[in-house]
């Protein structure tokens, strides 16, 4: 088996001290005939801490359309049961400055944690793409290792070709000279 840095040079055209991180974890995995892990949401998941779960899971909710419908609900409700209530003395009579707070209050809330989930799944993104340029990269080193394999069995073939090419050009040339003038 060839040297893998002669091997480095083939495919990457550059010697092994030159190559990246990933250019030597895929030259590793294709010389040992390993396959890549593929599943990056897996992978991506296992790193995240509590906190960045529950952070996606507000931002799911939150970006539901039963979230909308049914704050639209809650709305509803408290508005008219507080414009019923007004002759009676209403908890939080018109302008509803106590729903103001609390729709203030929980946008102020919910803005930053959709945020910093949208902010991970910029990351995840470009975790996948790294993962897939991994893939498209091995695949690429095996098309490269399966071309080479190839060509030296063509030209292993076109070798044995012509030097029985060349047995049987002489053994022609015996038959086509006449007896005696050999």
């Amino acid at each position: 088996m060839p040297h893998f840095n002669d091997i480095s040079k083939q495919l990457f055209g550059k010697p092994l001290s030159e190559l990246g991180e990933i250019e030597r974890r895929i030259l590793t995995h294709a010389r040992d005939r390993r396959t890549l892990a593929t599943d990056s949401h897996a992978a991506f998941t296992a790193r995240l801490s509590f906190g960045d779960r529950l952070a996606d899971n507000i931002a799911r909710v939150g970006g539901s359309w039963s979230f909308i419908i049914g704050f639209c609900g809650f709305l509803v409700f408290w508005v008219l049961l507080n414009t019923i209530l007004l002759a009676t003395g209403a908890f939080d009579p018109y302008p509803y400055i106590f729903l103001n707070l609390m729709l203030s209050m929980l946008a102020a809330l919910q803005a930053p944690v959709i945020m910093m989930s949208q902010n991970r799944q910029a990351e995840r993104d470009r975790f996948a793409a790294s993962k897939d340029y991994e893939v498209n990269l091995k695949s690429e080193v095996e098309l490269i290792a399966l071309h080479h394999k190839v060509d030296d069995v063509l030209l292993r073939e076109i070798s044995e070709l012509r030097a029985d090419l060349a047995t049987l050009n002489r053994q022609l040339e015996r038959y086509r000279t006449p007896p005696g003038q050999e």
